[in-house]
């Protein structure tokens, strides 16, 4: 009957669980209610300025990724309509970002016999992604994304900027069939054949793109609002796309990208039953979840700089919900992993979109347009033929250097220690590692740091003054019972401190004077069932020697995990219930010492002495009473 009794409790927790802080499945009906033609006016609007930098960046962070095109445009598309039906914020858009496709560049390059499957594989690996994002979602894993420091995003996206640009340089410089072997996917295999392939540049594809560079930062200047990445490379290919696909002179040797048809935007599902299925599986899982993590961290921190303009609330599990189901579409439509944009979102936000169908506006537009370029191949002029690789790297290591925010790496240099460590090592692993293991290689350090200082909790002695109330111990001064110490444990007790704790106590009651410990656990937060065994452990040590240990002012929490993990009964062995005895006495609000004033009779009556005047908050104004 136990087993079914804990089996019982366990399906209810899980109830309660899943019907608490649950993500909605619908949040788009309340901007529904009360949609007006003015808002539809400005969210046009918004759409078709983000469109304009959308497609242009789709095509550039799929040739960062190395995929053909298409997969950036459909997932720009799709992502962008899909996720607002499921995000919080209102002004997000999602779909292929510089930092995913440096992650995905990165990942094949390390793994060539990956690489020449990487379209095969695609779909599975996007929906990978949104599996994990989506089941992190419902988990409420995006409340644990507060304990990773800003410094290991900082650190992570200065160093894919590093990567990024060193990987465009070969298609700004032209010389992408003279590269090496090495396929290493880091910094320094890329600077090695850059380096043995400079004497091979192509003088008249830098020249492209350097003229492209600088119509870029003229543009820029002189319309700063304007999305100037998506308007220049269109001039940049009206300019020189012609006389490249024409061949005119010394423009044929230029490369250009290849236009995709209506056979490419067919839906690519998922082959979720094939022989090697699992082998599959196991490839991509790390990578998988270093994308769904990387996702869901860039649109956190994408919602909540916008909700710092807008006073909008944020929700960090609905929008990973909108990560996991836009890579679900993603993974259907054919496209890329998808995550949250900053730019195309500050983009979308400056632009006066006033609710999330502006996202949605955009994606429409897009995958017209993709329609618009897939026809034109039929009809003669296949337009991605006409847009240069290299005026497009220029392009992008133009919008990568925008990644090194300097004002953001001086903060974190100069507020703590902790956060330059941070920002130091993870910038330094984008750079020596593949990028999916250098995401974790940053997370895990600045975890580390966190647990360190968190998992020290503050263990304080006490004793009472002249007026009945608590005081801290010094070192000099007598305790008013030596054989009873008061310790007072203020801070987090969860797995990490469990062992600090226990240490602690274990070295007060080495102390030959005392004979009982009253833990005073008012302040004493997050038991876990670490802290637990080790508060077991503790009583078992003390009276194994023959000591006692008194619990008080124990919270509502503290009393229920103890009770709930059968350590209660460890605590109150030896008392005589119908005597009203007990080990443990909760806290009272109204007066938080009498919970220890309880505990010092219990400890008194263990001793068997009434030494001790035993006053709580005793007014000086009123006469002196016995308790």
């Amino acid at each position: 009957m136990k087993f079914f009794g804990s089996i019982t409790r366990v399906t209810r927790d899980l109830r309660n669980f899943f019907a608490t802080e649950h993500v909605s499945l619908a949040p788009f009906t309340k901007d529904v209610v009360g949609y007006s033609f003015p808002k539809l006016r400005s969210d046009a609007w918004a759409a078709l300025n983000v469109t304009v930098l959308a497609i242009a960046q789709g095509i550039a962070f799929a040739a960062i990724a190395g995929l053909p095109v298409v997969y950036g445009i459909i997932c720009t598309a799709v992502a962008a309509f899909i996720a607002p039906l499921f995000a919080g914020s209102r002004h997000t858009i999602l779909g292929p970002t510089n930092a995913t496709a440096a992650v995905l560049f990165s990942f094949f390059s390390l793994h060539p016999n990956l690489a020449e499957r990487a379209t095969e594989l695609m779909p599975l690996l996007v929906f990978l992604v949104g599996l994990i994002a989506t089941a992190g979602a419902i988990f409420r894993v995006a409340d644990l994304l507060q304990y990773v420091s800003r410094s290991v995003l900082v650190g992570y996206i200065s160093g894919a900027a590093v990567l990024i640009v060193a990987n465009q340089l070969k298609s700004l410089l032209g010389v992408e069939a003279y590269l090496g072997d090495d396929k290493s996917g880091t910094l320094a295999s890329l600077l090695v054949g850059l380096v043995k392939a400079v004497p091979h540049t192509s003088w008249i594809s830098l020249s492209v793109g350097v003229a492209t560079l600088l119509i870029f930062l003229v543009f820029r200047r002189w319309r700063s609002t304007w999305p100037a990445f998506g308007i220049v490379l269109v001039i940049s290919s009206a300019l020189f796309g012609v006389l490249i696909h024409e061949k005119i002179g010394p423009f044929a040797e230029v490369k250009t990208f290849a236009t995709f048809g209506m056979k490419e935007l067919m839906p690519k599902f998922p082959q979720l039953i094939t022989a090697n299925f699992f082998g599959d599986i196991s490839a991509l899982i790390s990578i998988a979840f270093a994308l769904a993590f990387l996702a869901s961290l860039e649109n956190s921190l994408m919602a909540k700089t916008l909700a710092s303009k807008t006073g909008d609330r944020t929700d960090g599990n609905q929008d990973m919900l909108a990560v996991g189901m836009a890579n679900f579409a993603s993974a259907v439509a054919g496209g890329m992993p998808a995550s949250g944009s900053l730019t195309r979102s500050m983009l979308n936000h400056e632009s006066g979109a006033r609710t999330r169908f502006a996202s949605m506006i955009s994606g429409l537009y897009t995958m017209a347009f993709a329609v618009l370029i897939a026809a034109s191949v039929g009809w003669g002029v296949p337009l991605i033929d006409y847009v240069p690789k290299s005026a497009l790297a220029a392009l992008v290591i133009a919008l990568s250097f925008s990644l090194f925010n300097l004002r953001h790496i001086r903060i974190c240099l100069r507020s703590t220690s902790d956060d330059a460590s941070v920002l130091i090592i993870t910038f330094i692993a984008t750079l020596l590692a593949p990028l999916h293991v250098a995401i974790f290689i940053g997370v895990a350090i600045s975890i580390t740091l966190f647990l360190r200082k968190a998992s020290r909790p503050h263990l304080v002695e006490y004793d009472f003054n002249e007026a009945g109330e608590l005081r801290e111990m010094g070192e000099t001064r007598q305790r008013p019972i030596p054989a009873i110490s008061i310790v007072h444990v203020e801070g987090d007790l969860f797995f990490g401190a469990a062992e600090l704790f226990r240490t602690q106590i274990q070295r007060t009651a080495s102390d030959p004077a005392i004979q009982v410990i009253i833990l005073r656990l008012k302040n004493a937060r997050h038991l876990d069932a670490t802290s637990v065994m080790a508060l077991e452990d503790l009583i078992l040590f003390m009276r194994g020697r023959g000591l006692h240990l008194i619990v008080s002012g124990a919270t509502r929490e503290v009393y229920r995990v103890l009770k709930k993990s059968g350590v209660l009964i460890t605590l109150q062995e030896g008392c005589v219930r119908r005597e009203g005895q007990s080990n443990i006495f909760l806290s009272n609000p109204q007066n938080p010492n009498l919970s220890t004033r309880a505990a010092l009779k219990r400890a008194q009556q263990l001793l068997g002495t009434d030494k001790a005047d035993i006053r709580i908050f005793y007014d000086p104004n009123q006469p002196k009473t016995a308790p």
